[in-house]
Formats: C-alpha cells, structure tokens, sequence
C-alpha cells in the first residue's frame, strides 16, 4: 500500500510517499481501508520531534512509527478475532496508533465509531481528535451548563470550531476570539460575539466569563484569568511548539496552572483527549442532530501531504486540514 512514512525527526521535507506492507490486526483491531485522514498539531509536533519532551513518547532518536496521521474515516476491511462491534464494509471514524496517511490502518476498536450518517468521509475524518478535545474541553474541564458564558480562544482552529458549536449545543452563550478575516467565519459557527484579537484583548468586558478554552497556547495565564469569573474555570488545551525546544508551551498547563489553581478560587485545568468510542458516539450523535459541523478548510489528496502540513503550520487555516486517500 502506499503511505507518507518518516524515517527522521524534521521538517516536512522528511516525509516520503513510498510501498510498504498493509498493516496487520491484532485481535482487538481493525483494519480500515482509509478514505480521509485529518491533520492536527500532534502531527506537526510529532513530526519534528519538538518540543523533545515528545520524544518520550515518540522515540528518542527517531520515530518510533513511520507513518504519520491519527484521525480516519473509511471502510472496514477486516476485524480481529474478539472484535464484535464492526464487520467488513462498515464505515466508520476515529483514531488509530500506526499512522493514518495510508491506504490502509489498523486501529483499536475501542477507538472506532460508526461513521455519522450525514458526512462524507472527508467531513468525518476531520471530526475524531479535534472534535474529541473540544467535547472535553467543554463537558468535562469546562463543564459547561445552560446559561453559562464561555469564551473560545482560537475560535476559528480546528479545536475551536468545535468548541464554540459544542458549548452552543450545552446551551451557553459563547464569545470567539479570532483574527479578523476569521470573524465571520465564528459567527457562521454561532458564535453570539467576536473578538478581534488585533483590535481588543480578550480582558475587553472584565472578569464575566464562567469558562475560558484557550486554544490558542500563548497568552500569560494573569491575562487570561482576567476574564474569568472569580471561580470561573480556565481550560487549556495543548501548546504551542514555537515556545521553547524542551517543553513547548506545555509547561504552561503541565507546572504553572496547576501550582497556581491551588492558590486562587478559579480553577485552571488541563484538556487532555482520550480517544474513545463513547466520545465519537456523543460526537456523532451531536452531528446527526445538526448541532455540530466540521468544518473544512482545504483538502490535499495523499501525495501532497508535506503541502497538506505546511500549510496547516503556516497558514492559520479556518476549520480542518483534510487528506483524501
């Protein structure tokens, strides 16, 4: 099958489109035959190998898996002997461990879920980490109710998008904070006021905010606090890999946040996705509602996925980055 394999930490001049063996299924596995693979900032970061803490994860030296991508939408093309839930031909979405940007992935059932019968692959594929982080963020670090205000930083993000549509589905009134070719764009989302960040700083109306999802990475935790209500919640998710070789923008939620929570009456909390079917299941079924749309900035067949990454890294896209297979 044809694949983007990595066989060095580096830039996207490090990844090759080559003929390497269909991955094999374990007993709990599935094999998809992938028709859309998304990208999101772990590929980035995996891909470089920076910030080095990643490098635990993902091999010190060189990557451990060759493959890039995690998110997937397709076909099922074979199960594992103690897999019950799906059978060849199913279509389905979510994450898989061995690299999404083949023809071919095999992935843990568990982390798999029918596809939402009102996508296409492409809209599915861009849906599983993203859309998984934002539920978490807004559920469980937010818990968000009906009524509260929540603020999405980065509204216009791959996270953010999700963010904004999934605190309007929990019933929360909900301000975007985005670069001003992006304003309409949140809007269009439903997003009920937007910030331009080049004009205002999201401390514009004063501490009124119940929830604060900053996606964004950057911004010192004393500004962002001053948004927030004074036990209001900040969630923050991921960092920025620009900050800092050995810890990125990590260190900001990993050390400082969680120090600093235990001092003051908000509580500053760390989004961390864990990919799982019931998550997708709640995500699909917010999507076959209508509740929740991904949205799609730009689409790159297989072949051009260094393309696909540059400018995911480079051009602040509105939505998902797609790779169609």
């Amino acid at each position: 099958m044809k694949a983007i394999v990595q066989d060095t930490y580096g830039s996207t001049d490090a990844l090759r489109l080559r003929d390497i063996d269909k991955p094999t299924v374990g007993d709990d596995e599935v094999l998809v035959q992938v028709r859309a693979a998304a990208i999101d900032p772990g590929v980035w970061i995996f891909m470089a190998g920076r910030p080095y803490l990643v490098r635990l994860a993902s091999g010190l030296r060189r990557p451990r898996v060759a493959v890039r991508g995690r998110d997937l939408a397709g076909v099922v093309s074979a199960v594992g002997a103690r897999v019950t839930r799906f059978q060849p031909g199913d279509e389905v979405y979510g994450t898989c461990l061995r690299g999404s940007y083949a023809e071919f992935a095999s992935a843990p059932a568990q982390r798999l879920a029918r596809k939402p019968v009102n996508l296409s692959f492409e809209q599915a594929a861009a849906v599983p980490v993203s859309g998984m982080t934002a539920l978490r963020a807004v559920r469980d670090s937010g818990a968000v109710r009906p009524g509260a205000r929540v603020m999405v930083i980065g509204a216009a993000g791959g996270v953010g998008a999700f963010a904004v549509q999934i605190a309007k589905a929990y019933g929360a009134t909900v301000t975007g904070v985005c670069a001003p070719t992006k304003t309409d764009f949140v809007r269009a989302l439903g997003a009920d006021d937007v910030i331009d960040y080049t004009r205002e700083e999201i401390d514009r109306d004063g501490p009124v905010y119940d929830v604060v999802i900053d996606t964004g990475g950057d911004r010192p935790l004393s500004l962002l606090r001053r948004a927030l209500t004074s036990h209001g919640t900040l969630a923050l998710v991921g960092g920025t890999y620009s900050q800092g070789r050995l810890l990125g923008g990590y260190g900001r939620q990993m050390f400082r946040a969680p120090l600093l929570s235990m001092l003051v009456g908000q509580q500053l909390r760390s989004v961390t996705a864990v990919e799982r079917a019931d998550d997708l299941e709640e995500l699909r079924e917010l999507i076959e509602s209508g509740a929740l749309t991904p949205a799609i900035d730009r689409t790159y067949p297989l072949a051009e996925v260094p393309d696909a990454i540059r400018h995911f890294a480079e051009g602040h896209p509105a939505g998902k980055v797609v790779v169609t297979i």
